[in-house]
């Protein structure tokens, strides 16, 4: 509570208007205004670089599962401030809509995980799916669960640079029909890694543009990861990781760069 006191009046409003869950059973709000404040904390609480933050109008943001939110946050460290990027087209009066959790998991999962974490029940366009299209939505998000696995294998050289690439085209691919358009920009950094790794060159480049491209949706364009890409796409052999495997042409985005 002693921070609090540092706020001013609408900021203290701000703060202690916001929702909570999980406050201790068997007191009574009023009665427990510290607990109220650190309910609150860790019920919107999110990472800000180094540290964690409080921000008021992002935590109003609602929560959507797989193709059904939105819009993303992320921290700008060097600026010290959060912001918040589309990731679709948006219409007007159309709610944003965040994710509280990794959605790559069946419907029953992450409504197990909402209610205990969060204490709703999600129904969200994509958990409100009838069964069969539920079905169907829960096998196409854990296929993309078991590939990200299976992708991850290539850094212990388990599976070569061509299958770690085909994985991350088969992610891709169910994602498009998932409608899940998330952690692209750093899906193609990945593949990027793996190309610069095999010494493909064209590939390397054709992947960096792609992350550029996804970057610039979910955290701007404007930021490290992305000015990192576009000195790989002038020069493909300056990426940190050229040239650690051997050499292998793996392939490009394919169809899937835009």
């Amino acid at each position: 509570m002693g921070k609090l006191g540092s706020l001013s009046q609408s900021e203290r409003e701000a703060f202690l208007n916001l929702s909570y869950v999980n406050f201790p059973k068997g007191l009574e709000p009023d009665e427990h205004p510290e607990e109220v404040a650190l309910a609150i904390f860790q019920t919107n609480a999110v990472s800000a670089g180094e540290g964690i933050g409080i921000f008021p109008r992002m935590a109003r943001l609602n929560h959507g599962c797989s193709s059904a939110f939105n819009v993303v946050y992320s921290w700008r460290d060097a600026a010290k401030f959060l912001i918040v990027h589309a990731l679709k087209d948006i219409r007007q009066g159309q709610e944003l809509l965040t994710t509280y959790t990794n959605s790559k998991r069946p419907r029953e999962e992450r409504r197990a995980f909402l209610n205990d974490q969060y204490g709703f029940h999600c129904a969200c366009d994509v958990c409100s799916l009838p069964k069969d299209l539920s079905k169907a939505s829960d096998a196409r998000l854990t296929m993309i669960s078991v590939l990200y696995d299976k992708f991850a294998s290539w850094a212990n050289e388990e599976v070569d640079g061509v299958e770690a690439i085909n994985y991350i085209r088969k992610i891709w691919e169910i994602e498009e029909e998932e409608g899940y358009w998330s952690e692209r920009g750093q899906l193609a950094a990945d593949a990027t890694w793996v190309a610069a790794s095999h010494s493909d060159a064209s590939a390397t480049e054709a992947w960096a543009r792609t992350a550029i491209e996804w970057f610039s949706y979910e955290i701007g364009a404007d930021t490290p990861q992305v000015r990192e890409m576009k000195v790989v796409t002038g020069r493909p052999q300056s990426h940190r990781a050229w040239g650690t495997r051997q050499a292998l042409v793996v392939g490009g985005p394919g169809p899937h760069e835009k």
